[in-house]
């Protein structure tokens, strides 16, 4: 019988040792491996410790959570049950901001990592099934879990990170944080920290979005979602920015792009996130896009993307004059489609 995993990961050691060893203490009997392992190296452990009732990956600084469950599902001795996030409650608004690699911080994983501290960070506190916090005082905590209200609103705030529920789908966790079926933040104020929803039907102009970025992503801390552009009108749009980094890339058609029977080829849950957008004229294609950030001016932010939409007349997509826009995201969007 496969043996349960729970993943363990975030950014801050103490955190992590801490749940691990509630975890310890919960179910004894159960197998702690360091960070760095790999899923066939877990599989061993796993065959060579048949009686363990758990094993538990602690998965160090660095590591995202979604490749690592992934590799524990395509594992045949492993049953993936729990990823959990272990955040330190002293240290998490403030990192969330921070625009540093981790190379800056010392905590890369291999040479030549250039990803970003607050970029790891997000993609922890996001795909979790549960998340905990540790460390720092009262103060620390309610704004940590307001941070967390924001970032993950759907994920629980546990003491102890619970494996023995069911089998975790990695498909499903996947639509949790893909662009096209995210479960994304609604609108919302805790204390000083604020989350603002912008959903539009009418085409961005790619020109006036690539004007307005810089201010949109440095006066927020997190933002993300799925948009369109005039002159891209099949092609759905992922953003995903945190503390002042931005990253734009393709995302697939949208389900109107596609003829029907290409339907049946998507999830259950892309078609029902589509048929929640679903216009009679333009189908699914939307703009949706959520920044959260402390006071986050509400005005500011919508009146920036409002100023970017295409002027009020043909909705229907192909409009012949959306093709001669110049289109300052081609160098990147190009290259991704030549790839």
């Amino acid at each position: 019988m496969p043996i349960p995993v729970a993943l363990v990961g975030g950014l801050y050691g103490c955190a992590r040792t801490e749940a691990v060893d509630r975890l310890l203490r919960r179910h004894p009997g159960a197998i702690t491996i360091g960070h760095g392992i790999t899923a066939g190296q877990a599989e061993r452990v796993a065959r060579d410790s048949p009686g363990a009732p758990l094993l538990i990956i602690d998965l160090g600084d660095s590591v995202e959570p979604r490749p690592a469950a992934e590799a524990v599902a395509r594992a045949g001795h492993l049953r993936l049950s729990c990823v959990h996030t272990a955040l330190d409650a002293g240290h998490l608004p403030v990192d969330i901001c921070r625009g540093d690699r981790l190379a800056d911080t010392c905590r890369t994983a291999t040479a030549g990592d250039q990803r970003h501290l607050a970029e790891v960070l997000a993609r922890q506190i996001e795909y979790a099934t549960s998340l905990s916090l540790h460390g720092g005082d009262a103060e620390d905590a309610e704004l940590s879990a307001a941070v967390l209200g924001h970032l993950a609103p759907h994920t629980p705030i546990v003491t102890v990170p619970d494996p023995t529920g069911p089998t975790l789908d990695v498909r499903e966790l996947a639509e949790r944080v893909d662009p096209a079926t995210a479960q994304f933040p609604a609108d919302g104020r805790a204390g000083e920290v604020t989350t603002v929803v912008w959903h539009r039907l009418r085409p961005l102009h790619p020109g006036r979005l690539f004007d307005v970025m810089d201010e949109l992503v440095t006066t927020t801390v997190r933002s993300r979602g799925r948009f369109w552009l005039a002159n891209r009108h099949e092609r759905m749009l992922a953003w995903d920015a945190v503390a002042g980094v931005v990253s734009v890339r393709d995302a697939g058609p949208w389900l109107a792009a596609l003829p029907e029977a290409a339907w049946e080829l998507v999830s259950p849950a892309r078609r029902a996130a589509a048929a929640l957008d679903w216009n009679p004229i333009i189908g699914d294609r939307v703009q949706h896009l959520v920044f959260t950030g402390p006071d986050v001016d509400r005005d500011r932010i919508c009146g920036l993307l409002d100023s970017c939409l295409t002027d009020h007349g043909d909705l229907l997509p192909g409009a012949a004059a959306w093709a001669r826009y110049d289109d300052p995201f081609a160098p990147v969007l190009n290259l991704e489609e030549s790839t």
